[in-house]
């Protein structure tokens, strides 16, 4: 099913509607972007598939892809700045935009010439335009209008998350509306997928993501130094050595217990964990930047209080569902996206939720979760 169609008559942004769980008054929140002017416009090709060129630049990987309406993945490229990232112990926005701005023009032409389609055949160009690092939308955004005005193609401005809320309908027959679940580095949002651009809002980090939390902690455990971790990003460190780990060793609080809504904090889980790191370095008389003997268990405790958090404000969000009617009562579905979603773990937990309250669990394959062009593209 093209998702194109509705394309023509939109303007950039993601529309959002925001639902209370405790309440059940909502109200609609409109995003436009300042530059909204380019608007897409109709899509009308002579070719039996209409193509469009994908760029995404959100945050530290170049992608790009050229895909058709069917959903067929003719050409891709991906340059991920993991390694260089790795080595300062975290992304720095404006090292992420030189590496943007040195890779974007190859990565756009091997997408292209592995596709087999010139620019002149091309029917769109759709490009991430938000959220994400500013200095790294804007490498994308300068690259995409010069393009478009270059070979007189029409622009398609996307929401980042709305990407990562619809790339499951590439690969499954989902229809709406379906629950999903966005968990990244930068997000961690529950919403109501009505329709392409027409979400309800049931929740959001009100501080930082998941992704981001884990990624911290394994600084913090100098995890890099680990034989085994050198190569891997902080998430993919965490649960790791959490499969080595004892989680029952160190006892962490679950967030915001008190609070009855499909919010999610992860700040103060990390103040948590940062104060048992203290405490053990005391302890085994380790400075600052060394390895805790110790650090498989405080890996398997932080990982199983992060997956704990987000199945209980997931569990929220199905009841709060059910109770107003907003899935349908035959084979409702969670879809969960976004590059926490790679962490099997989380989602085993998950899979428990989705079994006790009768909702089908769907996720993206790994290579999907994480930013790419496919998904802008689709």
């Amino acid at each position: 099913m093209s998702l194109l169609s509705c394309f023509g008559a939109r303007l950039c942004g993601l529309a959002f509607q925001r639902a209370t769980v405790t309440e059940p008054h909502q109200w609609k929140l409109k995003e436009v972007l300042s530059w909204a002017s380019y608007r897409t416009t109709c899509i009308r090709t002579v070719s039996h598939h209409r193509v469009v060129l994908g760029v995404e630049t959100s945050c530290d990987d170049t992608g790009a892809a050229v895909m058709d309406e069917t959903g067929s993945v003719l050409g891709e490229s991906l340059y991920s700045q993991k390694e260089v990232h790795l080595k300062t112990g975290g992304i720095i926005p404006t090292v992420a935009q030189r590496l943007h701005r040195e890779h974007i023009t190859t990565v756009i032409q091997q997408a292209l010439a592995m596709s087999g389609v010139t620019p002149n055949e091309l029917s769109a160009v759709a490009t991430t335009v938000k959220p994400g690092l500013a200095l790294s939308l804007g490498v994308g955004l300068e690259y995409s209008l010069k393009f478009v005005q270059q070979y007189k193609k029409p622009f398609i401005p996307i929401h980042h998350m709305e990407a990562h809320a619809l790339t499951v309908r590439m690969i499954h027959s989902v229809q709406f509306p379906f629950l999903v679940l966005l968990v990244s580095g930068g997000h961690c949002l529950l919403a109501v997928a009505n329709g392409i651009d027409d979400f309800l809002l049931l929740g959001q980090s009100l501080d930082e993501a998941p992704g981001d939390t884990l990624d911290k902690v394994a600084r913090r455990l100098s995890l890099i130094k680990h034989p085994e971790c050198s190569t891997l990003s902080g998430g993919q460190a965490i649960e790791h050595l959490a499969k080595q780990g004892d989680r029952l060793k160190f006892y962490l609080k679950s967030p915001m217990g008190q609070h009855l809504d499909c919010n999610f904090s992860f700040a103060g889980l990390r103040n948590q964990v940062t104060q048992v790191i203290i405490k053990k370095e005391e302890g085994e008389g380790v400075q600052m930047g060394q390895m805790l003997s110790c650090a498989n268990d405080i890996a398997a405790a932080v990982q199983h209080t992060v997956a704990s958090h987000i199945a209980k404000r997931t569990h929220r969000a199905i009841l709060f569902c059910k109770a107003k009617g907003l899935l349908p009562q035959n084979s409702p579905t969670l879809v969960v996206s976004g590059g926490v979603a790679s962490n099997q773990y989380i989602k085993k937990t998950l899979k428990i939720v989705t079994d006790a309250t009768d909702l089908t669990l769907l996720c993206p394959p790994s290579k999907f979760c994480t930013d790419n062009g496919v998904m802008i593209a689709w």
